[in-house]
């Protein structure tokens, strides 16, 4: 994907911020945002949160509805607040939380092989669960195409091989990566 310029990459991270901050602090969200051309743009998003370099929250959709203005902020307060796996982030925290952002392209219909560790995310649909796991997630723990589809399926509560069921449907997408510096 195209990378933005660093004013854009630093406006969106600041809107992630400000929601996050906003919605811990005060229990409320963000006000608009700016005009910026980028707020307007349409894309999925994830809204990652770490603390230590540990993962505190991820939430995010597949599609861009919504302009990145709204949709952003929405993400982030789900990541902060209402991540099932994690409890809320509270005020102690804020100091410490990293953001990243992941601006996602369009989902394709995709094969394993089609796949290429830290480029591609991946969803598995069979019936009426899916999974999704961002490109980074695999790079991270070193996995093979195989086991990233298998960790995919399972994140769906799905057999770690259903993706190999000609029920499984697997999509691929790529994703520009913005982080807030440590």
């Amino acid at each position: 994907m195209p990378s933005r310029p660093d004013a854009d990459r630093l406006a969106l991270l600041q809107l992630a911020r400000a929601a996050v901050r906003e919605c811990v602090l005060k229990q409320s969200l963000v006000a608009e945002t700016s005009d910026k051309a980028v707020f307007a743009e349409r894309c999925g998003v994830f809204v990652t949160l770490r603390i230590g370099g540990r993962l505190r929250g991820c939430i995010g959709v597949l599609e861009g509805k919504e302009p990145l203005g709204r949709l952003i902020p929405r993400c982030a307060v789900s990541a902060a607040l209402e991540d099932p796996r994690f409890a809320p982030v509270i005020q102690d925290e804020l100091e410490e939380l990293r953001i990243e952002l992941s601006l996602l392209s369009p989902l394709v219909p995709s094969r394993a092989d089609d796949i290429v560790i830290g480029t591609h995310g991946i969803m598995v649909t069979c019936g009426e669960r899916r999974g999704v796991l961002l490109p980074q997630v695999a790079a991270e723990h070193d996995w093979s195409v195989e086991e990233f589809l298998a960790q995919t399926c399972q994140k769906a509560g799905l057999p770690r091989d259903a993706w190999r069921s000609p029920d499984a449907e697997i999509s691929s997408f790529m994703t520009e990566v913005l982080r807030e510096a440590d």
